[in-house]
């Protein structure tokens, strides 16, 4: 049942609130007090809190920040009998859902209420998303490759330094891009990703930075490109060394810039954005080929960071394989399986070229066609290359 919680310190006002949201078939406390209400908020979980703003000792503007502090992620209507432009401008500066005035309008109270418990709605199921997301993004192992990349994660992420993720197909250069933003300060902003490879060569500008109508045949629409699309976030180029020498040309400008022009347009457009890039290829051979600049990659490559091959990390398998079995399982509504210890070493002893992806796609194979227990002759009949 939906929760709310009446912070008033005038005993009519709470009961005539009470009254009207009760009748909403919602359940409700109540609080004479700004510190009273902290409290009730501190041992109990409310989907909304009611707050007026004119209170003895903590008032309500207080309240509001004490709430928007601890980050409950509560939706907060402020009511005062003292209404001003002012006062409803600095409650919503601070965090407020709405503002009400008294003597109350029921209709426009029970309006408000319905749309902030939308509002409460909509943030539960995009901290429930974020887990799911992280859950489906967690960088797994205990190898000291991998361990050196968490520290080095940590240090980094805070910053706005670059980085240059490089390592094999299927490694989890992705993994660590992602995660370099989860823990970053842009965290609330997107990330967005580009695929230097999939995308032709002659529609690689036209998607990173944008289009005006009218810029090219099929340009009908004015059209955002990847950077102004992450504006505040993480732009994530991944296999950067595909990328065509006039592309590098215009991102090492926007590099060195902060601006962009989007294809057919003069107008420069400030951005506000980190650039993590991968590839899988040696760039400094590719310079020395005349694929890459040079000044790109020192540009990109402010902090670089290597994802080794799972042929480079086998001690990880074990943890791998029970992650994957449990996150598979999952997806699948399949009860979890077992590995025995010696199909464990099993699967120890293949040359994975495809890293993790391989990996992965064998373990889903594995529990597909295996029964509850998984042997090392499974391992031979269904992921050996042999």
């Amino acid at each position: 049942m939906t929760r709310v919680l009446i912070i008033d310190d005038e005993r009519p006002i709470r009961n005539a609130l009470r009254d009207i949201i009760e009748y909403e078939k919602m359940q409700v406390e109540d609080a004479a007090t700004g510190a009273e209400g902290l409290e009730k908020l501190e041992k109990d979980k409310f989907d909304l809190v009611l707050c007026d703003i004119k209170m003895p000792g903590m008032d309500g503007i207080e309240v509001l920040e004490k709430i928007m502090e601890k980050g409950y992620g509560t939706p907060v209507v402020m009511i005062s009998g003292h209404g001003t432009i002012e006062t409803a401008v600095e409650a919503v500066k601070k965090g407020a859902f709405d503002f009400i005035a008294k003597p109350l309008d029921l209709n426009r109270l029970l309006v408000t209420v319905r749309n902030a418990l939308d509002k409460s709605v909509i943030v539960n199921e995009n901290k429930v998303l974020k887990k799911k997301i992280s859950k489906t993004f967690e960088m797994v192992g205990n190898s000291n490759a991998i361990n050196q990349i968490k520290e080095m994660i940590e240090k980094v992420a805070p910053t706005d330094a670059r980085v240059l993720i490089t390592g094999g197909n299927g490694t989890g250069k992705e993994l660590v891009a992602r995660w370099l933003h989860e823990k970053s300060n842009r965290c609330n902003f997107p990330i967005v990703e580009v695929n230097c490879a999939a995308i032709p060569s002659e529609l690689i500008e036209s998607e990173l930075f944008g289009h005006e109508k009218g810029a090219f045949t099929s340009a009908v629409n004015q059209r955002k490109g990847k950077f102004e699309q992450a504006e505040g976030g993480t732009l994530f180029l991944d296999e950067i060394g595909d990328m065509s020498l006039s592309a590098q040309a215009k991102v090492l400008r926007a590099l060195q810039e902060n601006k962009i022009s989007r294809v057919g347009g003069e107008k420069e457009i400030k951005v506000n954005v980190r650039i993590v890039a991968a590839t899988n290829k040696n760039l400094k051979e590719e310079i020395q080929k005349g694929n890459f600049r040079e000044d790109l990659f020192h540009r990109l490559s402010v902090i670089p960071i290597h994802v080794p091959s799972l042929n480079q990390r086998i001690e990880d398998i074990p943890l791998l394989a029970d992650h994957f079995i449990k996150v598979l399982s999952e997806e699948h509504g399949m009860t979890n399986k077992k590995l025995t210890k010696e199909a464990v070493a099993a699967l120890q002893k293949i040359d994975w070229t495809g890293n993790i992806r391989e990996f992965k796609n064998v373990i889903e194979r594995l529990l597909i066609l295996c029964d509850k227990t998984i042997t090392d002759k499974d391992i031979k009949q269904y992921a050996s290359k042999n």
